[in-house]
């Protein structure tokens, strides 16, 4: 009988460890993508559409920015030298607005497997 349980124990325990494997990237935020938490300043300025948001370095220096989105989605850190724009995701069909523009450090790797460019 004993013999029984530890069988049926070592599956249920590996079943278990497994469930919480897969669970613990769901219930862990994320760091932000290269983020240092200051806001990009005011002469850095973007224009969203549901497709794309456009963003201009107005600075007089290069200034590297992130986007942030109100679901938190991920977006890549970009180096716009004085009068350069990027191209990042827009707000898509499901409303997911920009809520901001951040300093970020390039050299970070985003959460979708991409870097600065």
């Amino acid at each position: 009988m004993a013999n029984l349980m530890q069988q049926i124990a070592r599956p249920v325990a590996l079943a278990a460890t497994a469930a919480a494997g897969l669970l613990m990237p769901l219930t862990a935020a994320p760091p932000a993508v290269g983020d240092t938490g200051s806001p990009a300043p005011e002469c850095v300025e973007y224009v969203q559409s549901w497709r794309y948001t456009d963003v201009h370095n107005g600075c007089g220096d290069a200034v590297s920015v992130t986007v942030q989105y109100t679901n938190g989605q991920g977006a890549p850190c970009r180096a716009l030298q004085p009068g350069e724009g990027a191209t990042f995701a827009g707000y898509g069909s499901d409303g997911n607005y920009v809520t901001g523009l951040r300093t970020c450090d390039p050299t970070i790797t985003s959460r979708a497997g991409l870097t600065s460019g």
